[in-house]
């Protein structure tokens, strides 16, 4: 009867203790487990984290639980209330802390390049690659840099490197820029998925209003299928890089560069931005118009004309104020 009592004395103080919280305080507590690592180098660490546990206990709950070889190596964020045995639970299905960061459409390269550098758990392998190398880390040395990761937001666990991230975003373009090509029409002026690519890019920045999309790219698609320049300021700016301050002058608009479509005809050599989903379809299936032209009304959309009088007079109405 001892023994049966003793035993039962000892289940019940495991109970107890597997379900005694390990965190103290109201704030979580970062674990980190080093890939390798034993059982017991797992428990030092929790305790060596700040959590309130006897090691060696935990090392024991570790090995009796049959699960000791099942724990997963990652940054881990353990909050409030875990106890020993939600722990392992954790620890065996991988719950690493998860963080995100937003890849916001209508960015450019260096814009995503700089986001990606202020996440301070991110690792910045990418830190001193050039444009071009980065791509040709990627798999895709060929490719410019510009346009080529999806606009999105994207979790990642704590230690992940900048180019993991990289590459999911640039595979998510790819899948989406497939996609879409195939929807193409049949009479398109855009011969490769690139071009419906650098398009997309043109509109995203253009678009000031979601439902103005379509009408803005179908401006476009007429001035390539008549040989107009496209004349887009975006692209201007693209072009000057760092050194545009703000204001676009005339002298920038006649300065020639690859990108200037006021000084070059047909599409850019490369993106100008990260188009989102509505400008990619906007671009390979746009409103159906007759407009060859197009001016901000001042509130976000824009006036759509066929002439060029047409053109000059909402000019003079929404840029001039009539005067």
């Amino acid at each position: 009867m001892a023994l049966v009592l003793l035993a039962l004395a000892a289940a019940g103080g495991a109970y107890w203790w597997l379900h005694q919280p390990v965190v103290a305080g109201d704030k979580p507590i970062e674990l980190e487990i080093e890939p390798g690592a034993t059982p017991r180098n797992v428990a030092r660490a929790v305790k060596q984290a700040g959590m309130q546990v006897n090691p060696d206990w935990l090392y024991w709950w570790f090995r009796l639980s049959g699960q000791d070889r099942k724990i997963r190596a990652g940054n881990y964020e353990i909050p409030p209330g875990t106890t020993p045995h939600s722990l392992l639970a954790r620890l065996v299905r991988g719950e690493e802390t998860q963080r995100v960061i937003t890849i916001v459409e209508g960015w450019n390269f260096r814009q995503v390049r700089a986001a990606l550098a202020r996440e301070e758990f991110l690792k910045h392998d990418t830190a001193d690659l050039a444009p071009e190398a980065i791509m040709a880390a990627l798999g895709q040395p060929e490719l410019p840099a510009e346009g080529r990761f999806y606009p999105d937001t994207y979790a990642y666990a704590k230690g992940s490197s900048e180019l993991a991230l990289l590459r999911r975003a640039q595979a998510a373009m790819d899948k989406r820029l497939e996609a879409i090509w195939a929807l193409r029409e049949a009479d398109s002026p855009l011969k490769t998925p690139a071009e419906l690519l650098t398009l997309a890019s043109i509109v995203e920045k253009e678009t000031g209003k979601a439902d103005d999309r379509g009408q803005v790219a179908g401006v476009f698609i007429n001035r390539l299928r008549v040989g107009m320049l496209l004349q887009t300021d975006p692209t201007v700016i693209y072009g000057l890089g760092e050194k545009f301050d703000g204001n676009l002058r005339k002298k920038d608009l006649l300065a020639d560069t690859p990108w200037n479509t006021y000084t070059r005809a047909g599409l850019p050599p490369t993106p100008i931005s990260m188009p989102g989903k509505a400008s990619l379809m906007a671009a390979v299936q746009p409103a159906k118009t007759r407009a060859l032209y197009f001016v901000a009304k001042g509130d976000g959309s824009s006036h759509f004309s066929e002439s060029l009088d047409e053109h000059n007079r909402a000019v003079n109405q929404y840029q001039r104020g009539g005067k």
